[in-house]
C-alpha cells in the first residue's frame, strides 16, 4: 500500500530535505525510521525539495509499504521517533498511482523579513533581519512583473540542473506585517533558489536600489547575472502544497488559468477522501 505523510518541519538545522553526503536532512530522519520500521530501506518521495535553512508549514511525501498500520499509529510510530524539528501533521493512505511529486500542481512560499534597531537573536534562522526601509507600494508593483509563465533562468540559481527553466507564477504579494514584511507568492512551480532571488530582487526594489520597469527585460535576458544576489535561506517558508486544482483556485485571482500537464496530472478530490 501506499502511504503519504503530511509534515512540518523547522529547516535551521538541516542541510535541506534532501539527503546530503554529510549533515542533518529531513528525508533521512524520516528513511532512519522506515528502515527501523521494515528491517529494509524504503524510499520516501517529497513533493519539494527545500534547500538548507529551508522550513516547511506543508510538505507532503509519500512511500510504499507492506505493513498495515492505521493513520494513527503510523503518526505515532513518526512523531516518537522524530527530532522535536520535525511532526508529522496527518497520514492517510492513497491509491498506488499518486506521486506526491507529480501529483503536486501548485506551491506557496512565504518569505519573512522584520526590522528593528539590532538583530534579534530569538529569530535567528527562522526569520531575515532587514533594517533598511522599504517601499510596499513599489514591491507590489514590481512584484506583478513576474506574474504569467515565463523562463525564469535569470532568476534561478546558476547551479540549476533542470534544462526547461518555464514556470508559471499565480500571485505574488507583499504584505507590511507587525515588525517587517511578508512576502507571499504561489505558482506551479519553483526552481532552484528562485523565490529568494525574486524576493532579494524586490527588496532592492523596495529600498530604491533597483527599477520595477527592468523586471521584463532582466526576465527575457535569461542571464542570473543581471538579476542580482540571493536573499538568506532562513526568512522562507514552504507555506502550501496544492494537490487539486479546486484548493488552487481558492488562493489564486479568479478566473486564472491554472497549468497542468501529464507529468503533473491535478487530482480532482482531496486526497484525503482517496
Amino acid at each position: 500500500m501506499r502511504i503519504l505523510l503530511q509534515l512540518t518541519y523547522n529547516g535551521a538545522n538541516f542541510q535541506g530535505f534532501q539527503i546530503q553526503n554529510e549533515g542533518r536532512t529531513v528525508q533521512y530522519e524520516l528513511e532512519r525510521i522506515l528502515k527501523r520500521m521494515h528491517r529494509d530501506f524504503v524510499r520516501i518521495h517529497p513533493s519539494s525539495r527545500t534547500d538548507k535553512g529551508v522550513h516547511a508549514l506543508c510538505q507532503y511525501v509519500h512511500f510504499d509499504t507492506h505493513l498495515n498500520l492505521t493513520a494513527d499509529k503510523w503518526q505515532h510510530a513518526f512523531n516518537s521517533a522524530l527530532p522535536d524539528d520535525i511532526y508529522v501533521t496527518a497520514v492517510r493512505q492513497i491509491p498506488e498511482d499518486f506521486h506526491s511529486r507529480y501529483h503536486c500542481i501548485g506551491k506557496a512560499y512565504r518569505y519573512k523579513i522584520y526590522q528593528a534597531p539590532y538583530r534579534d537573536v530569538m529569530k535567528t534562522g527562522i526569520e531575515t533581519y532587514y533594517p533598511h526601509d522599504l517601499n510596499l507600494e513599489l514591491m507590489n508593483e514590481a512584484a506583478q512583473a513576474f506574474l504569467g509563465t515565463h523562463d525564469f533562468t535569470s532568476f534561478c540559481s546558476a547551479k540549476t540542473e533542470i534544462e526547461n527553466k518555464e514556470r508559471t507564477i499565480y500571485s505574488f504579494q507583499v504584505d507590511k506585517t507587525k515588525d517587517g514584511y511578508d512576502f507571499h507568492v504561489i505558482g506551479s512551480g519553483f526552481l532552484y533558489n528562485m523565490v529568494r532571488i525574486m524576493v532579494q530582487h524586490l527588496m532592492d526594489i523596495g529600498q530604491g536600489k533597483k527599477n520595477a520597469a527592468d523586471i521584463p527585460a532582466i526576465i527575457a535576458a535569461r542571464d542570473r547575472t543581471a538579476a542580482g544576489k540571493t536573499a538568506p535561506a532562513e526568512g522562507l517558508y514552504l507555506e502550501k502544497i496544492y494537490l487539486t486544482v479546486e484548493e488552487l483556485a481558492q488562493d489564486i485571482p479568479p478566473g486564472t488559468k491554472i497549468i497542468t500537464k501529464n507529468n503533473r496530472k491535478a487530482l480532482t478530490t482531496d486526497p484525503g477522501m482517496l
